[in-house]
């Protein structure tokens, strides 16, 4: 019998994939994360993915389901990898996506080695997306049934191995059927929302939350226009979003908006509506899933953003950890710190870190 270690966060979607896993035979052991820095954990009891109440509710799903259940001290990775990382690339001008970073980091390399070390043979979490492998033997990554809930642009992050020792269950089912599956079930979190606060920023204001814990990255500067000319005072890099137009404290005889976060010269650059499209990026940190690399100039479907649709561009590779991609039609708001996921139809080729629009 193959056993494995089910990441129960106290939320719907992964108390149904322990259902789920156990109804198809496989013994199943709960287990749930405990991640957050004391100094934000009082707001966090209060509710949020992960957090002392959600573990309670995964204890309760497990007790129910008669499966072991266990919590795991993941603090000081969580806090190097996930945390230290989300302030940096703040403080770097950067908007980055800790979710992304949790996944690769937190999930599926520091759980996953949990739980081999107790001789699991998978993790398996409640994320929508398919593991499958293709005709030359890789194991591969493909969206989810229900593409209103597809996470894949979240996990492009997996290695070969990773994507062996994983399940994700979800990816047949549409989220209402997964909500109607734990109402049968009895389980009482069976319409609890979905969490979509950064996890270890309860309030989901992360101004407060750098503010408050790392004060040494706000430094003040100048907001500037695209000719240089200065407009006005900005109160940290990290209080300003590719895109933004209200909340800058300037005037202008027309709309001005975030067009750029310069770190090296500490300085907010805005420009006009017109200046906020780009016709490509460069991405870095790339891995690539389906395929072990991309030689020759390709064309694929990508995302640039979690909540954006996909189009069309040409992915160019200028080495194994570079890639230049030119869009098809231009694209609003390329947001260094996010990342870009190229697709081909429904599979994930791989992806990698925005470092600069063009």
């Amino acid at each position: 019998m193959k056993k494995i270690l089910v990441a129960m966060s106290g939320g719907v979607d992964s108390s149904v994939t322990a259902a789920l896993l156990k109804e198809k035979g496989y013994k199943v052991i709960g287990g749930t994360m405990e991640i957050f820095p004391d100094y934000e954990q009082k707001p966090i009891d209060e509710g949020g993915c992960c957090s002392l109440s959600s573990i309670e509710d995964a204890k309760m799903v497990a007790h129910k389901l008669d499966i072991p259940h266990y919590t795991f001290n993941l603090k000081e990775v969580f806090q190097n990898e996930v945390i230290d990382d989300f302030v940096n690339e703040y403080s770097y001008g950067n908007t980055p996506n800790p979710c992304i970073v949790c996944n690769k980091e937190i999930k599926f390399k520091a759980l996953l080695k949990k739980a081999l070390e107790l001789d699991m043979d998978y993790i398996a979490t409640g994320h929508y997306g398919k593991i499958d492998k293709n005709e030359n033997g890789r194991y591969i990554l493909q969206k989810a049934r229900d593409k209103n809930k597809d996470q894949t642009y979240m996990l492009y992050g997996f290695t070969q191995f990773q994507l062996e020792h994983t399940l994700l269950p979800l990816g047949d089912y549409q989220k209402n059927e997964i909500r109607n599956i734990a109402k049968k079930l009895n389980f009482s979190v069976h319409d609890k929302p979905d969490s979509q606060e950064i996890c270890f920023v309860p309030d989901n204001d992360y101004s407060r939350f750098l503010e408050e814990n790392y004060p040494e990255i706000i430094e003040h500067g100048p907001i500037l226009d695209t000719d240089g000319n200065k407009l006005g005072e900005h109160n940290g890099l990290f209080n300003y979003t590719i895109g933004q137009r209200r909340g800058l404290g300037i005037s202008a005889p027309y709309p001005l908006y975030v067009k750029k976060l310069d770190e090296k010269n500490n300085a907010v650059i805005v420009g006009k509506k017109d200046e906020l499209y780009f016709k490509g990026l460069i991405a870095e940190n790339i891995n690539f899933l389906s395929v072990p690399n991309i030689a020759e100039p390709t064309t694929a479907n990508i995302k640039i953003r979690y909540n954006s649709p996909v189009f069309k561009a040409e992915l160019i590779p200028l080495d194994d950890n570079n890639i230049k991609v030119f869009f098809e039609n231009k694209q609003r708001a390329v947001t260094p710190g996010q990342s870009v996921v190229f697709y081909d139809q429904d599979t994930v080729v791989g992806g990698g870190l925005i470092k600069e629009g063009f």
